[in-house]
Formats: C-alpha cells, sequence, structure tokens
C-alpha cells in the first residue's frame, strides 16, 4: 500500500462510522466502474478511439468549456 494511501486511510479512521462507510461506498463503486470501463475498452478498443474522437470533434466545434468556467 502506498504511504499516500496510508495518510487517507489513516484520516477516514477518524470519521464517524457512516462517513467511513459512505467514503468505502464511493471508493468501491470508482473501483467497479473503472473495472466495467476497463472490460468494455478491452473488449472494443475501437470504442475508445470513436469516444476520443468524438470528444476532438466537440472541442473543435466550440461545444465544450474549461473546467474552472464551470466549476
Amino acid at each position: 500500500m502506498t504511504r499516500l494511501l496510508e495518510d487517507a486511510l489513516r484520516k477516514v479512521g477518524k470519521l464517524s462510522e457512516d462517513e467511513q462507510n459512505g467514503i468505502a461506498s464511493q471508493i468501491l463503486e470508482t473501483l467497479e466502474d473503472e473495472e466495467a470501463w476497463g472490460k468494455m475498452l478491452r473488449k472494443n478498443p475501437a470504442k475508445l478511439r470513436e469516444l476520443a474522437e468524438k470528444a476532438l470533434d466537440e472541442h473543435r466545434c466550440g461545444k465544450t468549456r474549461p473546467l474552472d468556467e464551470i466549476l
């Protein structure tokens, strides 16, 4: 386990049980999402190229904005 993860878990360990469970749920959901994307893209690498091209087209057409404008 990395030092950063150990530090994060130590800090999470100081939170209430409900807060710990909430963070644990978020972590597990993120890991499951990453695994699902990985499986999909391994089965169909063309899909990643398609998504990337669509994103680039949207950017070229001015349909995107910098994140700092949105957040």
